[in-house]
């Protein structure tokens, strides 16, 4: 099998350097664009966690807005994560609600949904809450609002159009997400940076209660490994399963993968830290059949 290993959460040596060029990344772009401050939607979660602490080193903590969009779902250890993330960074923090906000998007489709369960369209809505609120407050600040989604997530489709996909920055989106574990406990080695509580918790959208990111994707060590070989090493299916991987999970995964790509052609520009990076790195048609 692919070594698995090699995504696994521990911090190395290598930590250090992709840091460093995600913080080079991230100044370079925000001062060749304009940009003195930044925006990143603290979820409480382990992306957005890192995207902060990036945007904190490259800007200053002082051009750093970190909002905390809580939802009725949204929960406590989560918002009280985001609040003490912000507050250990020196950054601004703002809350800004949107359960009311929700609900009528709910009571303006019922009549229309009425007749349908309640599924992803319900779970979608709050994250393009979200995605309004933080272009609007992009615009009325004039700062960049920075993406956390991470290169699996990226990868198959884990994320929402015109959600938590809006921003003029994917600083994230070339490192997989057991990269994102060990970079949170590289950032964390002289001091708590991060909460531990946000590090230990297992990742979840939170939009729906309960929800956690494996209901629906493998493990991410394993995610991770088969990414790299169908995604950086050009491996066939044929070749992931002749490695050690699971027919079924191959399969899945690589179609969420071939699916996704309209989803990546409307992304935000990303910071490139690997050889094959999604975007010009990596072109496939939008459609083709896909059928696996």
């Amino acid at each position: 099998m692919l070594n698995v290993e090699r995504c696994a959460a521990s911090p190395s040596p290598d930590d250090g350097e992709i840091h460093a060029a995600l913080v080079l990344g991230l100044r370079d772009y925000a001062r060749k664009s304009g940009f003195q401050t930044a925006l990143v939607a603290l979820s409480g979660g382990i992306d957005s966690a890192v995207v902060a602490v990036l945007a904190a080193e490259a800007l200053g903590p002082e051009n750093v807005i970190g909002v905390s969009l809580p939802s009725h779902i949204s929960s406590q250890h989560s918002r009280d994560d985001a609040r003490a993330l912000a507050s250990n960074l020196g950054l601004r923090f703002e809350t800004v609600r949107i359960a009311d906000v929700v609900m009528e998007c709910d009571k303006a489709l019922w009549h229309l949904f009425a007749a349908r369960p309640r599924d992803v369209t319900e779970e979608n809505i709050q994250a393009r809450v979200r995605g309004v609120l933080m272009m609007a407050l992009s615009n009325k600040f004039g700062a960049l609002l920075l993406t956390t989604g991470n290169k699996s997530e990226v990868a198959v489709g884990y994320c929402t159009l015109y959600g938590d996909m809006c921003g003029g920055l994917a600083v994230i989106s070339d490192v997989f997400k057991t990269q994102i574990y060990a970079l949170a406990r590289w950032m964390n080695r002289d001091r708590e940076i991060i909460p531990a509580s946000t590090i230990a918790k297992p990742p979840s959208a939170e939009l729906r209660p309960g929800q956690l990111d494996q209901d629906s994707l493998p493990p991410y060590d394993v995610l991770d490994a088969l990414l790299k070989g169908y995604v950086e090493d050009g491996l066939s299916r044929r070749d992931l399963v002749a490695a050690g991987f699971a027919e079924a999970v191959v399969n899945d995964v690589v179609r969420k993968v071939d699916l996704s790509e309209y989803k990546r052609k409307q992304s935000a520009p990303g910071l490139k830290i690997t050889p094959l990076a999604f975007g010009v790195g990596r072109r496939i048609p939008i459609v083709q059949k896909y059928t696996g």
